[in-house]
């Protein structure tokens, strides 16, 4: 085998961004826009998270996935990005799909810390997936799916926050609530 098909086998065509995007917000889209740069295969993976934060997402699994549809959309990312829902173990649906990197956004070193331990894991049990760390746009580092819902349900501005078709899912859903 040549080196340059040995250079052609190894490289990453297709990586998995993975989240719960409860909800998507501008930072998620930048590390989505971002790998879209650099690699040709995007598929965006939102996990089921039953037990985030021991209350469970604010929006179904369904509702996640169709609202962050609609944000690639709004902004122009991509009808060209596959959106899939997933419940289990990351690796194990990369494996499925055939994806061979995950794309993960750091903000703060608390995200670090975290990122480089899933990672480590991933490494272990999937040495065939590879880690890809995308450093959070400067405007983005304070952004946060639980910010944005402490935001919203106090009725706030969610301008620079999220898109307007996410805020309008964020003001609905807390309007039911009062």
């Amino acid at each position: 085998m040549s080196k340059d098909t040995a250079n052609q086998l190894d490289r990453i065509s297709h990586v998995v961004v993975p989240g719960t995007f409860d909800p998507v917000t501008y930072g998620h889209l930048d590390v989505i826009r971002r790998a879209k740069r650099a690699f040709p295969r995007i598929t965006v993976a939102v996990a089921a998270s039953k037990g985030k934060g021991g209350t469970g997402p604010a929006f179904s699994l369904d509702e996640r996935v169709t609202i962050l549809k609609e944000a690639l959309e709004a902004e122009g990312i991509g009808p060209d990005i596959d959106v899939q829902p997933f419940e289990g173990l990351l690796i194990d649906f990369c494996h499925d799909l055939g994806a061979t990197g995950l794309i993960k956004g750091l903000r703060a070193m608390m995200d670090f810390e975290f990122e480089l331990q899933q990672a480590n894991l991933n490494s272990r049990f999937a040495p065939d997936i590879e880690s890809i760390v995308v450093m959070s746009s400067p405007e983005h580092s304070y952004l946060s799916s639980s910010v944005v819902r402490e935001i919203a349900s106090f009725g706030g501005d969610l301008s620079r926050l999220v898109p307007p078709c996410v805020a309008a899912h964020l003001e609905k859903k807390y309007a039911q609530r009062a």
